[in-house]
């Protein structure tokens, strides 16, 4: 994702009232090389080894409870919960913690490349601090610098604040011509940036005699950036988890809870502190349990005396939310929690709805692992076909600076994978993937499966044709990258030399991620599927004019 911030830091403040809130904007120093971090997908290349999709980011954050300094080893845990969502970015990732105790210093540690590698020991002995926030980052190729590692930190008249942010802001343009025209300058095209200096200005109906009303400011940018972002918000001795009234991207709230705490009710057990992630995926390994999603709009305030909603942000009452259905077909772990049901039984029921949309007579199910093997199993459940591992995957690939010859590009799946020959020889094979993109993937693996003997193969994709690029916080390629557009089912499967080759329809996907969600109101349900559609719950952006 893009690094995040909306920021009309001034949006309706007069030019006289600009200047005179300026001391409280941005000294944070950064570098002009920022400036290509935001453009949008239509001009961004990634290269000629990109095949799929990126998810933007991860967030997390967590705070102890009770007195300090806190037993928990607070930088640790952020650690531990941003390898849990290493998934959702690689290439850069950062924390920063507090003491609580003072407005103006902040720990801080960022770095490009893999968590374990940027974190050992010696860094984070001098992460110290009883709460913080950490982010896992994926940008662009051109914005993949150090200088655009979050979590952002910006130093304020009301002291240091730090942000982290996963989604794009679909409205950044006019925020920032709104605060170009009152005089503030900006270093950068990181919507990041914009949320901080948004948060750096009060809004001019909001008195803040008693010091800064973070909640009434965190509001009025929301009100100005209708999505998409999920945040962690940290100022001295408080974290702000907020959530776009969409609901577009993900967040939810755990509660750290005594290691010998057991299975006993979550309400019965003892809090030590609190924690708020992109995913719930990593909670139960940081002795964390899941209590549930931040609502769509909601902001809601971490101390050490526990948490609580400070605000709701209400969208239209003729829009719906649009949280992004990819997050379970593709970008979310599978022991993730979302809208009450764990990931994978929602992959589960993609396969069963596909394997009723699109039957086929064949002797074995199987998956490209492990993107699809959720759905495979579910389609083998629903047609009662058997499921069989017939790839191994390579988990030791990297990239590699040999170039390979022409005969060895034409075989380039076979470093990412083996066929299990046993199981393959003489057999008619439904295999299952989650989703296709570019679509040069599939087709080396159809031959790695005909080489290794399989009489037929028949492509099952657990997910619709993806036909359009995403703006809120994925990077999904341009519409001429996507496979979909150039060839139709029937055509792609000539294409890539499989039998037959079938997607999940739209309806059909819908249907699988509703069938084990827990039970919510119609009219406050709903998702994002502009990447299938075309549909865009806040429109098409603008483009950039700098």
């Amino acid at each position: 994702m893009a690094q995040s911030d909306s920021g009309n830091c001034c949006a309706k403040l007069n030019k006289d009232e600009c200047c005179q809130k300026t001391k409280d904007v941005v000294l944070s120093g950064i570098s002009p090389k920022m400036f290509p971090d935001k453009i949008y997908k239509s001009v961004q290349p990634k290269g000629e080894n990109a095949t799929g999709m990126t998810c933007e980011c991860g967030v997390f954050g967590a705070i102890a409870c009770g007195d300090y300094p806190t037993q928990l080893d607070i930088a640790q845990m952020i650690c531990l919960g941003l390898v849990a969502l290493q998934h959702r970015g690689q290439e850069s990732a950062g924390i920063v913690t507090s003491l609580g105790k003072s407005s103006k210093n902040f720990s801080v540690h960022k770095g490009m490349g893999m968590i374990n590698n940027l974190f050992n020991d010696e860094a984070i002995r001098k992460l110290k601090g009883n709460l913080g926030i950490g982010h896992t980052r994926y940008s662009t190729a051109a914005a993949s610098e150090v200088v655009n590692c979050q979590p952002f930190v910006v130093h304020t008249a009301h002291g240091a604040l730090a942000i982290a942010h996963n989604g794009e802001l679909v409205n950044c343009e006019s925020l920032r011509r709104e605060v170009l025209e009152r005089g503030v300058g900006l270093s950068t095209h990181s919507d990041s940036e914009l949320i901080a200096q948004s948060l750096c200005c009060a809004p001019e109906d909001v008195s803040e005699h008693d010091g800064p009303n973070w909640p009434a400011r965190i509001r009025h940018f929301m009100t100005l950036a209708p999505l998409s972002y999920s945040l962690v918000v940290m100022h001295k001795d408080k974290i702000y988890a907020v959530r776009d009234s969409y609901g577009n991207r993900p967040l939810c709230l755990g509660k750290i809870v005594p290691v010998d705490a057991g299975h006993a009710n979550i309400n019965d057990q003892l809090a030590e502190g609190w924690v708020v992630s992109s995913e719930s995926c990593g909670f139960l390994s940081i002795g964390a349990r899941y209590v549930r999603e931040v609502e769509p709009g909601e902001i809601i305030e971490l101390s050490r005396n526990g948490y609580r909603t400070v605000d709701i942000v209400e969208r239209p009452d003729y829009k719906r939310m649009a949280f992004c259905i990819f997050e379970y077909v593709y970008f979310a772990r599978s022991d993730s929690m979302f809208e009450g049901q764990m990931v994978y039984s929602a992959r589960l029921q993609c396969g069963r709805q596909l394997a009723r949309e699109a039957p086929l007579d064949a002797d074995l199910v199987s998956s490209v692992p492990e993107s699809g093997t959720a759905a495979a199993h579910g389609y083998a459940r629903e047609s009662g076909l058997p499921f069989g591992e017939v790839l191994c995957k390579n988990r030791y690939v990297g990239r590699t600076f040999i170039q390979p010859s022409t005969r060895l590009r034409q075989l380039g799946v076979a470093k990412k994978f083996g066929a299990l020959a046993q199981n393959v020889e003489g057999k008619r094979i439904v295999l299952v993937d989650d989703s296709i993109v570019r679509g040069n993937t599939i087709g080396p693996i159809i031959k790695l499966l005909r080489d290794a003997g399989a009489t037929e193969v028949h492509i099952r994709i657990a997910s619709p044709p993806l036909q359009y690029p995403c703006y809120m916080g994925i990077n999904i390629p341009t519409r001429e990258e996507l496979i979909a557009n150039k060839l139709n089912a029937d055509q792609l499967a000539d294409h890539v030399g499989a039998d037959s080759l079938a997607y999940l329809s739209v309806e059909g996907l819908v249907k699988a991620v509703q069938m084990n969600k827990a039970h919510v109101n119609p009219l406050k349900a709903g998702y994002c599927t502009a990447c299938l559609t075309g549909e865009y719950p806040g429109g098409l952006p603008e483009e950039l004019s700098w």
